[in-house]
């Protein structure tokens, strides 16, 4: 079953995001991961079999993997905890939606690099830093950090969020949230990529998001899927270029070689782009969990 609109759930919509669908429920959120699918901020005609299951269970993994560092936000996953009126969607909802408790969302986006590649990797060309932090000079591309960094953004309304200095973020939310959301992630972030390594997987960067609840800080969001970071495979690891990836990589070099100017509308996507980006989804889920997708 491919799901891309949610028109059937009769609750206020609380967020519509490119892949997630999210309900008020009122102390609690319903968050449903679609099938679908967005490149450059732009959402797909396609619909990419499998992808919504995969993400919401590799974060499903993680919550409970991590739970020793920081609590998060979530309840269940399990469709018959629910409330009775989503009974009714079980086949619909099984697998690729969790309910969450509603928590108050810090306004910044918590990204830890530890290789050297992306936004990161334009900055340091540009100036030898990353979010004012100052980087050995020679660096190659998807080089390995002599340790791993800790490069806030801000999240933007619209449009790209913007990298800003931890001075920047200490301004923003105050220094000891600020502190804190440093020291979470930077433990997150090394916890995670020790079990990535065991599976044959290096976690190059991340990102986070984390919220307050009854005072206390929580992790909310999605944590470690193929859509907010990026795993390499560890046998083909080689600095200096850009590395095959378990996220959206294949699509995104695929619409680079293309024509398509990156604006509105997106173009429709080739069976065997869907085919082939549907496996590298699962295959991340395959190699993280060590399961087989139900």
């Amino acid at each position: 079953m491919l799901i891309n609109d949610t028109d059937f759930i009769k609750r206020p919509l609380h967020i519509k995001g490119k892949v997630r669908n999210v309900y008020d429920l009122g102390d609690k959120l319903l968050i449903v991961v679609t099938d679908r699918i967005s490149a450059f901020d732009v959402v797909f005609p396609n619909l990419i079999p499998n992808k919504g299951k995969v993400l919401n269970s590799i974060s499903e993994f993680w919550f409970d993997y991590t739970k020793d560092v920081i609590d998060n936000h979530v309840i269940t996953t399990d469709v018959s905890q629910y409330p009775e009126e989503f009974s009714q969607f079980k086949e619909e909802l099984q697998g690729r939606s969790m309910l969450v408790k509603k928590i108050k969302m810090v306004e910044a986006e918590c990204i830890v690099r530890g290789y050297l590649e992306g936004s990161g990797l334009k900055d340091y060309q540009k100036t030898g830093t990353i979010c004012g932090l100052k980087l050995p000079a020679g660096l190659k591309q998807a080089e390995k950090l002599p340790e791993p960094i800790f490069t806030p953004s801000t999240k933007a309304a619209e449009g790209h969020d913007e990298n800003v200095s931890f001075q920047v973020l200490e301004n923003t939310i105050g220094s000891e949230l600020a502190n804190k959301l440093k020291e979470i992630s930077l433990a997150l972030y090394i916890k995670a990529s020790k079990h990535a390594e065991s599976r044959g997987l290096i976690l190059a960067d991340t990102k986070f998001e984390f919220g307050i609840l009854d005072g206390k800080l929580v992790i909310g969001d999605e944590m470690f899927t193929p859509d907010s970071s990026r795993f390499w495979a560890m046998d083909e690891y080689e600095p200096g270029r850009p590395q095959k990836s378990f996220d959206k990589q294949y699509l995104r070099e695929y619409l680079e070689a293309s024509n398509w100017n990156k604006q509105p509308p997106a173009p429709v996507l080739p069976e065997d782009v869907v085919k082939k980006t549907e496996a590298k989804y699962i295959e991340a889920y395959e190699r993280i969990t060590g399961k087989k997708l139900d």
